[in-house]
């Protein structure tokens, strides 16, 4: 097993395949890249890309799991192994798109699908902090008879941070400029922003959530068309409609914007149960399913440019804000950021990456990383106390 893993590090070029499901859980994001080197003398080419669905009857399944009324251990147990089918199953289908056959997949990283999140302590509720990600790792292994790395926030929590977030160490690798002050800002179901100041280390690195990103607006558009769509195509919704100033306010004053950083959320804060309550008062306020996009699609905007102008050095100095996930494809989105901010608004498209397989990509070249010992995670943006290798290794 030892000799295997010699095998794969002792390649000047490697080939990786980096697995992805995100708290939308619309589908499993697979990239496939071959790379040379690690730490700052990384480098990478993607060779393919694709996401596969997830059928809807395992999302429900996935879904209750993420509600401590409706969960159950049986079915997690069950949801571990079916996932891990699951990634396997995409992670053949893309490669076999790409010409190429298992044997060539020198190594595999998974982030697991998360199913419960606590970034911090709640000792009047009883739960320590910790994280839970589950799509068995030894199901992909077998498959694939190469390496995998799975369940990366682990060791990080472990080492006193958050767990999340952890493609700051990948932006910091593959974005930092010696002349500009960049923001990469994923818009996945929750927002995280990566800040990377002009000539600066990877010491230099401040990350967080910046709050909901497209999950509030995804499950608004479930709610208002009763599961007829589950997102808001190009924002297209939303431009049909006005943004209600006193929904908004209310919005914004959510205590986690106030809370220092380092700092993560997730579905417990703004998922289903809290959009449903929302969109039931915006309801009943007589607000139209228009006027509700509009107000949650302007309150991710908000929060990310509060949160920048609130936590980023210099009143939060901003050459470009580079977006990335889903959000990067939702128009009215962007026009808002675009209103709001004084940076200009790049998509990664714009700076020849793709926005829906940085994700993906990423957690391939953590793995890259935790194959070489080199500690991957960004304290600065974690909390954690020290730089720590992430992941574990299934051979």
């Amino acid at each position: 097993m030892l000799q295997k893993l010699l095998n794969v590090t002792g390649k000047p070029e490697r080939i990786g395949l980096g697995i992805m499901s995100g708290t939308s859980v619309d589908g499993v994001d697979v990239a496939i890249i071959s790379v040379k080197g690690s730490g700052e003398e990384l480098s990478y080419q993607q060779l393919a890309f694709d996401t596969v669905d997830i059928p809807q009857a395992l999302r429900r399944e996935i879904f209750k799991q993420f509600s401590p009324a409706e969960s159950s251990v049986d079915k997690l147990c069950s949801l571990n192994f079916e996932l891990g089918e699951l990634f396997s199953t995409a992670a053949r289908s893309v490669v076999e798109k790409a010409g190429l056959s298992l044997k060539d997949i020198d190594f595999i990283g998974s982030h697991g699908q998360t199913i419960y999140h606590i970034p911090v302590n709640q000792r009047d509720a009883g739960l320590v902090k910790s994280t839970m990600q589950i799509g068995e790792a030894s199901v992909l292994a077998e498959k694939f008879q190469c390496p995998v790395i799975s369940d990366f926030r682990v060791r990080d929590m472990a080492a006193g941070g958050e767990g999340a977030p952890l493609v700051p160490y990948v932006d910091y690798l593959l974005f930092r400029s010696e002349t500009e002050y960049i923001a990469l800002q994923n818009i996945g179901g929750i927002g995280n922003v990566t800040y990377l100041s002009k000539g600066g280390s990877a010491s230099d690195v401040i990350a967080f959530d910046t709050g909901p990103g497209n999950m509030i607006m995804d499950e608004a558009v479930r709610i208002l068309t009763h599961g007829k769509f589950l997102f808001d195509k190009n924002g297209e919704l939303a431009a049909r409609g006005k943004v209600n100033e006193e929904f908004l306010n209310e919005l914004m004053a959510h205590p986690y914007f106030t809370l220092p950083v380092p700092k993560s959320t997730g579905r417990e804060l703004f998922g289903a149960t809290f959009t449903r309550k929302l969109v039931d008062r915006m309801l009943e306020k007589g607000l139209s399913s228009a006027d509700i996009l509009a107000t949650v699609t302007m309150f991710t905007a908000t929060t990310i440019v509060d949160q920048l102008g609130r936590f980023l050095p210099g009143g939060g100095r901003v050459d470009t804000l580079v977006v990335s996930g889903g959000g990067a494809y939702n128009a009215t989105l962007l026009g808002y950021l675009k209103v709001l901010g004084s940076f200009a608004v790049k998509t990664q498209e714009d700076l020849g990456f793709s926005s829906d397989s940085k994700e993906a990509v990423a957690f391939a070249l953590l793995a890259n990383e935790t194959l070489f010992g080199v500690p991957n995670n960004v304290p600065s943006a974690t909390g954690a106390a020290k730089q720590v290798v992430l992941g574990k290794l299934t051979i």
